[in-house]
Formats: C-alpha cells, sequence, structure tokens
C-alpha cells in the first residue's frame, strides 16, 4: 500500500476478486484467513458491499457475489467492444467471413460485437445482441472447452449447422484476461471450415487478450 491508496477498498475489492473465484462463496472465517485480517474487518466489509448489492450472504452465512457486479459488468460490454474491433476488423478481412467476440452472459453466449467483411458478395448475417446456449455454436462450445483444459492453452472449435442451417464456424477462447470469459470466432455459409480460418481465429482471439488485458 502507498500514501495514495486506500486500504479499505483494496480489501473491499479482494474480497470481491476472492468471491469471484469461488463457485460455492466463503465464510467470514475463510476471508478473514484469506485476507489476513480479523473477522471484525471481515464483517464491515461485507457489510458495506451487502448495501451496494455487490455481495449477498445465504441462510449458512456464506458471501457470494451479488447481483450489483452484474449491473456494473453491463457497462463494461461497449469497453471490451472497442477494444476486440481491430482484430475483428482483421480477421473479417482476411477470411471473408463474418467476425464475432462472444461473451458469457449466465448459461448462454451472447454476442456483443460482430464485423462483417467488406469484399464479399454475401456473408452470414449475424447481429451483436445475438444469444445462444453455451453448448451449440462454435463460440459457446469453445469457451466450454477452454474451461476444461490447463490454464493458458489455447484450440479452436469448428461446428456446422448448429445455430444456423448451411453455417459453419469457428472460433477460439479469450485466455488468460481476469473477469472476462468469451471467445472469437468466425461464422461462413460453407459446408466445412477451410484448414487455415482454425489457426487464424486463434490468433485473433489472441489478439484480443493482448487488448483487454
Amino acid at each position: 500500500m502507498t500514501a495514495e491508496t486506500s486500504q479499505t477498498l483494496d480489501r473491499g475489492l479482494r474480497v470481491l476478486k476472492l468471491l469471484a473465484d469461488t463457485d460455492h462463496g466463503l465464510t467470514v472465517t475463510e476471508l478473514s484467513n484469506k485476507l489476513g485480517v480479523n473477522r471484525t474487518v471481515v464483517y464491515r466489509l461485507l457489510a458495506t458491499l451487502e448495501q451496494h448489492a455487490l455481495v449477498r450472504r445465504d441462510l449458512g452465512g456464506r458471501a457470494r457475489v451479488g447481483l450489483g457486479v452484474l449491473r456494473l459488468g453491463r457497462q463494461v460490454h461497449p469497453l471490451v467492444r472497442e477494444a476486440a474491433l481491430p482484430a475483428l476488423r482483421s480477421l473479417a478481412e482476411d477470411i471473408g467471413a463474418t467476425a464475432h467476440l462472444t461473451l458469457v452472459d449466465g448459461s448462454d453466449a451472447l454476442a456483443v460485437a460482430v464485423v462483417e467483411p467488406t469484399w464479399t458478395d454475401y456473408h452470414v448475417a449475424y447481429r451483436a445482441g445475438f444469444r445462444h446456449p453455451l453448448d451449440r455454436g462454435a463460440a459457446g462450445r469453445a469457451i466450454l472447452a477452454a474451461r476444461q483444459k490447463p490454464v493458458g492453452e489455447t484450440a479452436f472449435t469448428l461446428t456446422h449447422g448448429e445455430l444456423e442451417a448451411g453455417a459453419s464456424g469457428a472460433a477460439a477462447a479469450l485466455v488468460g484476461v481476469t473477469g472476462v470469459e468469451g471467445s472469437v470466432g468466425v461464422v461462413m455459409l460453407a459446408d466445412s471450415v477451410p484448414e487455415r480460418v482454425g489457426p487464424r481465429v486463434v490468433d485473433a482471439a489472441r489478439e484480443v487478450a493482448d487488448a483487454l488485458r
């Protein structure tokens, strides 16, 4: 800590990060041990975060991330989209297919940025705001696959006809971006994805991840 920073705010943000990294919540004692502070401090931090709906406590007393974080998260989409656009434009023009950035939204995959190629006679109409289950389509499947891979490992996922008849997709997950779970991909009218597309999508996903770090 330096003279210009707030110790209380730092601890509150650390609480949110700890809670975001667990699916089952944490008790006051667990948070106290992880933060290296006494339980009274943790109680005060949780009470303040609860007032802003950033934290909630279940009937068993375990603290979890609150719905207020979702409201803050919605404002992140425009920033993420802006950072991703250069890589998406390059990908769309290079492949000649619609490129997209997709983020996890609950149990769905949500397209937050879409770029269409400028030189093709036709391409798949794919719009920002398009939502589909994570287990359908290359964008969602790439995200699910990344959850099973070692940290830092990137690979591409291919699908055909899962979201639109006659359309094929390729996508690669964003890797190493704290607080953002998503993928970069392309969708095209084709029976199969050309061989060079998968590696190119992986490169684009890395470019977007670098822009978001």
